[in-house]
């Protein structure tokens, strides 16, 4: 999902409004399905910077549009260094196009890791399958216990 996508997902929710509606850590958190302590991280890291009020953090439609990068990054395994610098080429040199180039040559690798690591668990499950059927053989010519 390119930044642009992520704003028009971010605008379509309930929440859409003027640009100077807020957010509370709660709000974004429920939105987005995780704890506050990952959206204090992901702060921590610089991939959002809420505003600040005293204590309390003010979340503005950049920010809800960053997780929702964020998340989407997540759910398909890449690391948080991968999506920042997804993220932050959409602001920077070389922009949109640099972005989606780079994007698509990170999903050819995470597809390649994906599908190394599901030939991996098929051949585990194939020799787990052998060693069950062997076990089974061998207790089956075992005398019966009395």
């Amino acid at each position: 999902m390119t930044s642009a996508q992520a704003a028009d997902s971010a605008e379509s929710g309930p929440e859409s409004g003027p640009e100077s509606t807020t957010w509370t850590i709660a709000e974004v958190a429920d939105e987005f399905d995780v704890t506050h302590r990952a959206v204090r991280h992901y702060e921590e890291l610089g991939l959002i910077s809420p505003e600040r009020r005293g204590t309390q953090r003010l979340y503005h439609r950049r920010d809800r549009i960053r997780l929702a990068l964020i998340m989407r990054g997540r759910r398909i395994g890449f690391p948080l260094e991968e999506i920042r610098t997804i993220i932050d080429m959409y602001d920077d040199h070389p922009g949109e196009a640099g972005q989606l180039r780079y994007l698509l040559s990170q999903i050819g690798d995470r597809r390649e890791d994906l599908e190394s690591r599901r030939r991996d668990i098929e051949d585990s499950l194939a020799e787990l399958d052998e060693l069950q059927r062997r076990c089974q053989e061998d207790l089956a010519r075992l005398p019966a216990k009395r």
